[in-house]
């Protein structure tokens, strides 16, 4: 009975740890999910698709014993490994960098073709 208690604990945890680390909000595993699809690898959203599937059978008493929950034990502890490498700085200077790139290469873009025109008119 424990073990399948587990089960609900792990998949709490994992919304919690997708509303942590990826901002993703959701009451449902599967809501979570679906906001989070494209930061997520695909092996681990696969993984965290297995215990969204199986999130309501959890709940109830007697479908709660058809459940395999070592491999969905499994499934979790990959989910959660892999969130828990997040990084929050990371991701946020990883952000702010890309961010800045892109404002420097427009603002060079925006400089050659200044230049160039400027070349075309005769006023360099």
């Amino acid at each position: 009975m424990a073990d399948q208690n587990s089960v609900e604990q792990q998949i709490a945890q994992t919304i919690a740890l997708l509303r942590a680390k990826l901002g993703v909000r959701g009451k449902t595993l599967a809501a979570a999910l679906g906001k989070a699809r494209h930061r997520l690898p695909r092996r681990i959203y696969k993984q965290a698709l297995l215990l969204a599937l199986v999130e309501d059978r959890a709940t109830h008493p007697k479908l709660r014993l058809t459940l395999d929950s070592p491999a969905l034990a499994g499934a979790a502890e990959k989910v959660r490994t892999h969130l828990d490498a997040i990084s929050l700085t990371e991701r946020r200077k990883g952000w702010l960098l890309g961010m800045l790139g892109g404002l420097v290469f427009n603002l060079l873009l925006f400089a050659v073709l200044l230049l160039l025109l400027l070349l075309w008119r005769g006023f360099v």
